[in-house]
């Protein structure tokens, strides 16, 4: 098959899309598939075989200047001037932005493929897509939903217009998910949520698990005494790193511990005042801007990981931890207890946002060695069983065959019906 893979976004280490398309592309090349992945920045990184065809957008959110002010050279057409003002009204615009730039570029390639695959970009400009002759397969890793609730909840009350007015691009998603044909979801967690908040048809949903690659391993050198790990978007009120810092906190008056958080923090942000209020900058170090190779061999370096998440489509960073065998406090919340399997065998799970709990559970597993053990054994066991990219891809291209033969079905009763 000719695969078109769509994102509008696919930072490389962090943030499930970019790892999803880097993955899942390499995989459908394996079995024998042609993919070229459409891309706006940040680019993905793509294994041999897979082409990439930049789709650029103004850029708006790069580091070191998020949100910045673009040069009157750099607007090309209408769309990068909505783009420039949405942002500047406080709106979210890069799906619906890219979504309107692919299908512009796909409306003169109709014929190069067999199939359109949407990561999650979910714009009006994806309708236009199987008009155009073109099938189209939706992966939905989870509805935004959750974001905007939980960051409407942490705002304080000046500063939720704004959370309301970036999260606007919601009502879109939704009236292009029921629109789908198909859409793939990485969990039964996820496909029930996009159910109740986007109005989907569980029948034309299909869970998909999404897989570890074979480079997380278990480490060769003792781990550090101590050391907790944690992966998350530091000032993203959904991953709980507010919740880890206020437990680790009181482990650290009784304990020689230190807490590294690999994500690279917003300056000035809530999660450097919250340390500087605990006083804990000391025994806290962030860590980012590393290798794939220097990221397995942090994850195998702690004692402990904690997912302390209020919220999870997937969460592909536990099953990677426990790829490496690393053992697990995680937050009962989202598809994270689908990912861990049964309490206790590969993670111990605790209330989301339950500080008392987190750090009791966190402590039990430092003081048992033996605990800790037999839980990284059993957390890699189940990432070896389960979560494979080989048969993520493979399940996919089923799928793909699926919607490609309705998708000409549905197109010739279309014509039979017109011929009469």
């Amino acid at each position: 098959m000719r695969i078109a893979l769509l994102s509008y976004r696919s930072k490389p280490h962090c943030g499930g899309q970019g790892i999803y398309v880097r993955h899942l592309s390499r995989e459908l090349v394996n079995l024998g598939h042609t993919v070229e992945v459409f891309s706006g920045q940040p680019y993905p990184e793509l294994d041999p075989g897979v082409t990439l065809t930049k789709v650029p957008s103004l850029d708006l959110y790069r580091e070191p200047d998020p949100f910045r002010v673009p040069k009157l050279r750099e607007f090309r057409d209408l769309v990068d001037v909505e783009e420039f003002l949405t942002m500047c009204t406080a709106g979210f615009p890069e799906p619906k932005t890219f979504s309107t730039r692919v299908a512009r570029l796909l409306r003169d390639r109709v014929d190069d493929f067999d199939i359109v695959h949407d990561n999650q970009v979910l714009g009006y400009g994806m309708l236009d897509i199987e008009k155009m002759g073109l099938p189209l397969i939706t992966t939905l890793h989870h509805p935004i939903t959750f974001d905007r609730r939980i960051d409407l909840q942490a705002a304080p009350w000046r500063k939720k217009p704004s959370v309301r007015r970036w999260y606007g691009f919601l009502r879109m998603q939704g009236k292009v998910a029921r629109k789908a044909r198909k859409i793939m979801t990485p969990s039964e967690a996820s496909k029930r949520d996009i159910a109740k908040d986007f109005g989907v048809d569980p029948a034309r949903m299909q869970v998909i698990l999404l897989g570890v690659d074979d480079g997380f391993v278990p480490p060769t050198v003792p781990r550090v005494p101590g050391r907790i790990l944690a992966m998350a978007s530091a000032d993203a009120p959904m991953k709980g790193i507010a919740t880890l810092l206020e437990a680790f906190a009181k482990l650290r008056t009784e304990r020689d511990v230190e807490l590294l958080l690999v994500t690279k923090p917003t300056p000035g942000g809530r999660t450097e005042k919250l340390i500087d209020k605990l006083s804990i900058a000391d025994s806290v170090r962030f860590v980012h801007g590393i290798s794939d190779a220097d990221l397995v061999d942090l994850m195998g370096s702690a004692e402990v990981a904690c997912v302390p998440s209020l919220y999870e489509g997937f969460s592909l960073p536990t099953a990677e931890l426990m790829a490496c065998e690393t053992p697990l406090v995680v937050s009962r919340a989202g598809a994270i207890p689908e990912v861990v399997g049964p309490d206790g065998e590969c993670a111990d799970l605790v209330t989301p946002g339950d500080v008392f709990e987190l750090e009791a559970a966190i402590a039990a597993l430092l003081d048992d060695p033996e605990r800790r053990a037999a839980m990284g054994a059993a957390g890699r066991r189940r990432v070896q069983e389960m979560f494979s990219w080989r048969a993520v891809a493979a399940t996919v291209a089923a799928a793909y065959d699926e919607v490609i033969a309705d998708y000409h079905a549905e197109s010739n009763e279309e014509k039979t019906r017109a011929d009469r």
